[in-house]
């Protein structure tokens, strides 16, 4: 597709795959942009309860994790392309998971914080193909040095997660004591606010920049997007950020999926209308989330393992088990049908 063509239907904010405010404020990540004023005051906390809060992550997050499985097991072609990953990874997360469960005392902890400190990973990941994936579909060029910028800005909430948060990040391979010594807890206090700075300041000082040297600016999204992942982790302490921005990343994650989707079945032939093969998608995603996130942990409970340490690391290994599998399933260089929708 020429530029020209790529261009044709794009607004500021990108050449959308619905429209503007389903991409930007979902997508994109405008709409958590919008919800931390309100999930930062303590008036608005003390009415969510933790009913609300768990339908909401069965409703975005726990969904979320099942429709990478769901998209591997319903793309034409994966279990001829990818052996391992829809026959032999399963079985290898299963045997793994069981070993951790067994003895959990030893080898709990390290898959926990394993999954923890790869989570903002992921989500600095799904940031940058995120943003790549606009910039191509808007028609705008990327030479690599303006890729290297957009990575590292997009990296930048993955560094200062890992350097800040307790029990996991940094504090895995080096000792939390050590680094809460007179001679080194300056310095990391330094080196975290030095990095809350630049990730605050990543998005328009990138814009800025991608508009200088190429003489054109960048989608709108694409500042959205890095701003959107990066705000969760500077103003919330590590774990609430990761309650909370699981639940956008989730919605992110589901709207993306449910265009892609809906516009490969249609592609194939389907009748159906996208949003009916979006809802029929989102119905699988449920139920296998709740197979998964609840009856998984019951069904270890009932051979005599805790309920606990159970739920725990069931839930990082399905984290893992989706970050693994999302390397393959959003590839665009080497999937047709991907590109395909990433130009459509």
């Amino acid at each position: 597709m020429s530029q020209a063509a790529a261009m044709v239907g794009a607004s500021r904010w990108g050449r959308c795959f619905v429209g503007p405010l389903f991409d930007v404020a979902l997508i994109g990540g405008g709409l958590s942009v919008v919800a931390i004023p309100l999930l930062s005051s303590a008036p608005a906390m003390s009415v969510i309860d933790l009913g609300l809060l768990s339908a909401a992550l069965l409703a975005a997050n726990s969904a979320h994790f099942a429709a990478s499985t769901v998209r591997l097991y319903t793309k034409p072609g994966a279990l001829r392309d990818w052996p391992f990953v829809t026959c032999g990874l399963p079985l290898a997360v299963l045997a793994t998971l069981t070993l951790c469960i067994a003895f959990s005392d030893r080898l709990g902890p390290h898959l926990y914080a394993l999954a923890f400190t790869w989570s903002p990973f992921h989500y600095a990941a799904q940031a940058y193909g995120l943003s790549t994936m606009y910039c191509s579909r808007s028609g705008y060029r990327l030479e690599p040095r303006d890729r290297h910028l957009l990575y590292a800005a997009c990296l930048l909430p993955f560094a200062y997660s890992f350097s800040s948060a307790a029990g996991v990040g940094l504090e895995w391979f080096v000792s939390a004591d050590w680094l809460a010594s007179p001679a080194v807890a300056p310095i990391r206090g330094a080196w975290v606010a030095a990095l809350g700075v630049l990730t605050l300041a990543a998005p328009a000082a990138l814009f800025t920049r991608l508009r200088s040297s190429n003489g054109a600016a960048p989608p709108w999204i694409v500042s959205v997007l890095i701003l959107s992942n990066g705000l969760w982790w500077v103003i919330f302490p590590y774990f609430s950020a990761f309650a909370w921005a699981t639940v956008f990343h989730g919605v992110q994650y589901l709207a993306i999926v449910f265009v892609f989707h809906a516009r490969e079945r249609r592609a194939a032939g389907s009748v159906a209308s996208g949003p009916l093969l979006a809802l029929r998608f989102y119905a699988s995603c449920l139920a296998l989330a709740y197979a998964l996130f609840h009856a998984l942990p019951i069904g270890y409970t009932a051979l005599g393992f805790g309920y606990s340490e159970s739920v725990l690391l069931v839930v990082a290994m399905i984290n893992i088990h989706h970050f693994i599998v999302d390397r393959y399933i959003w590839r665009v260089r080497n999937d047709p049908r991907n590109a395909a929708v990433v130009g459509s």
